[in-house]
């Protein structure tokens, strides 16, 4: 079941606010929550439900020495189960098959095959961070297992993010209130989000496949290879923002304040800038839980390059088993380095409009090494970008696809910015109803857009 579908917005999540809010107390409105997450996981995971539910009845039980225990030994051991049991079942289903084929291949062996569980990088992160935030802090510890489990299950992020620290929302699984202000700015994000990805998303996602189409047909101009990293680059921003706005509204509505995860990433003027304002909220668990405590950048340059090496390393990995999610880390990490220790003065004296394009240029590389999974294609599109395509700068067909959708892409784009800070506040203030009204015409748009279309997958469910 995902948001954007007819079922979630038509019957799940009506059926879910309404049992929430007549139920009295925390302690009710939590058993809805659970009952509820349980449901919408096993909706997609009838069995690796189960498994959830025992990953968190071992984390309890190793959460509780971690908290009890006066013995360091212990307490280490008890971290180590506790971060090593669900990172062993992540790395089995997600990378046995990406490590270990080379060496089976070589034995006429393989693998059975496993399907990956629906967001289980997200949830096993979330159980990480409550270990370790019980460990550095005891206080943290979780008596009743039931609160853990709805924490690790919370079906607003449970299967693609917002990644939530448990100390950032401890205090919250316990006492929390919902306002009307704060019902109807739920609402109101979550029909942006939605909008996003129905709307703007999906569209961008169509006019993709139907340049890779026209492409692998006719050859590929240099202007279809850009034309398609920058639809690209629309999607997955408002295909994953979207989604987060949408469990950052569902969040809300049910007393919960989510972090940001996304802070308009395509104004960046650097590389290092652009990940500190996209998919945040996995900035931060890598930056807190591995980046700082290697050393970060209170090191020795080498020792500072390697952990740069290793985070980014990890992070292409994090988002799938597949050799261009590897490249992809890495590409990142080169450029990272090259800004921080190589160019950094030099960029430092460019415009700030000039930086913006050149960061977004190389972002867009980066969308396309992200984008395909078969290498032979990747090299192809890469070479496309540069004039090796074989084919003239510009194609008469891919014109086609172009004409077709006319200024549809340019207007996505303008979205991807904060239009609304060029107003004033008193303007916003008086222009509010409006935007009601239209958020409202959004939601209903994109609920007859669902209906209509067969074109509504979702990125990061495969992350």
């Amino acid at each position: 079941m995902v948001f954007s579908s007819l079922t979630f917005l038509t019957l799940f999540l009506p059926i879910t606010i309404g049992l929430y809010f007549l139920m009295p107390g925390i302690r009710g409105k939590n058993t809805v929550l659970l009952l509820a997450s349980v449901l919408f996981y096993a909706w997609g995971e009838p069995v690796f439900v189960f498994a959830l539910i025992g990953l968190t009845v071992l984390i309890w039980i190793c959460s509780r020495f971690v908290a009890k225990s006066e013995s360091v030994l212990v307490r280490r051991l008890a971290l180590t189960v506790a971060v090593f049991a669900p990172m062993a079942v992540l790395a089995y289903v997600k990378y046995a098959g990406f490590l270990l084929s080379p060496v089976l291949n070589a034995f006429s062996l393989s693998l059975p095959d496993v399907v990956m569980p629906l967001g289980i990088s997200f949830f096993t992160f979330q159980i990480v961070t409550y270990a370790v935030d019980v460990y550095r802090d005891r206080s943290l510890y979780q008596k009743n297992p039931l609160d853990l489990l709805l924490y690790i299950s919370c079906f607003p992020q449970l299967v693609a993010g917002p990644i939530v620290r448990y100390q950032d929302v401890a205090a919250q699984m316990l006492e929390r209130t919902t306002t009307m202000d704060d019902f109807t700015a739920g609402m109101k994000r979550f029909a942006c989000g939605l909008g996003k990805k129905v709307i703007l998303a999906n569209i961008c996602g169509k006019i993709v496949s139907e340049v890779i189409a026209n492409q692998a047909s006719y050859g590929m101009s240099v202007f279809g290879g850009w034309y398609m990293a920058f639809l690209y680059s629309l999607q997955i921003y408002f295909d994953f923002s979207g989604y987060s706005d949408m469990a950052i509204g569902m969040g809300r509505i049910f007393g919960f304040r989510y972090a940001e995860n996304f802070n308009y990433p395509y104004m960046s003027q650097g590389i290092s800038e652009f990940w500190r304002r996209w998919h945040i909220s996995l900035g931060t668990f890598f930056r807190e839980y591995l980046y700082i405590p290697l050393g970060g950048n209170r090191v020795s340059v080498p020792r500072h390059v390697f952990n740069l090496l290793v985070v980014w390393g990890l992070t292409g990995l994090w988002h799938g088993a597949n050799i261009n999610f590897v490249v992809w880390g890495l590409y990142y990490f080169v450029l990272i380095a090259l800004e921080r220790f190589v160019f950094k003065k030099a960029l430092a004296k460019v415009p700030p409009f000039l930086r913006i394009v050149m960061t977004y240029v190389l972002v867009l590389v980066g969308w396309v090494i992200f984008y395909f999974t078969d290498t032979a294609e990747l090299l192809r599109y890469l070479g496309s970008l540069i004039g090796l395509g074989g084919v003239p700068l510009f194609t008469s067909e891919l014109w086609m696809v172009v004409n077709q959708y006319s200024w549809f892409p340019l207007l996505a784009f303008a979205a991807a910015f904060p239009l609304k800070n060029a107003l004033r506040q008193d303007v916003l203030d008086r222009l509010q109803p409006v935007g009601t009204v239209w958020l409202t015409l959004v939601f209903v748009l994109s609920i007859l857009l669902i209906v209509g279309q067969s074109y509504n997958p979702f990125i990061y469910f495969r992350f």
